[in-house]
């Protein structure tokens, strides 16, 4: 699993609106109204999209063997149309739930993951990631979660 981007975004950008002192995140879902609304003046609260994570917090998934560190949290899927239809149909995720970039591990090896928030868990291990990319990242691993780098905060 490959993680994708979308341009212009990047995780020292996003960094302090993910980072909430109750280490969870509240974004609205794009959700205009139609035409009828508008014009009947009918007015309804957006859907919100409640990301259960943070960046830094560490998470295992809950259909595979691997675990990684949350570096990035999109609100709903962001990745690409082909990313998504490579999913088995079977336990292929809704595109209406946050979905987050990690830094991952297995048995095999480190790589980078783009999970959705149903498949994941958080991890009670209380073992840190072994992960090449962790140290450019993140400064300490305390309490079962990582701390951001300070130049990675706005």
């Amino acid at each position: 699993m490959r993680s994708q981007r979308p341009p212009g975004a990047s995780i020292a950008g996003v960094a302090l609106f993910l980072l909430k002192p109750q280490h969870s995140l509240h974004s609205p879902v794009m959700n205009r109204p139609t035409a009828t609304e508008q014009h009947n003046g009918a007015t309804s609260a957006p859907p919100i999209a409640h990301a259960d994570f943070a960046i830094g917090d560490v998470v295992r998934h809950c259909m595979f063997d691997f675990r990684g560190v949350i570096v990035d949290v999109d609100p709903v899927f962001a990745n690409s149309e082909e990313w998504y239809e490579a999913i088995p149909e079977a336990i292929r995720p809704r595109k209406d739930q946050p979905f987050y970039h990690l830094l991952a591990e297995n048995g095999e090896g480190s790589y980078f993951a783009y999970v959705s928030q149903q498949n994941l868990l958080p991890d009670d291990s209380d073992e840190p990631i072994d992960h090449p990319a962790i140290n450019g990242l993140f400064r300490a691993y305390e309490a079962g979660r990582y701390q951001l780098r300070p130049e990675h905060r706005h």
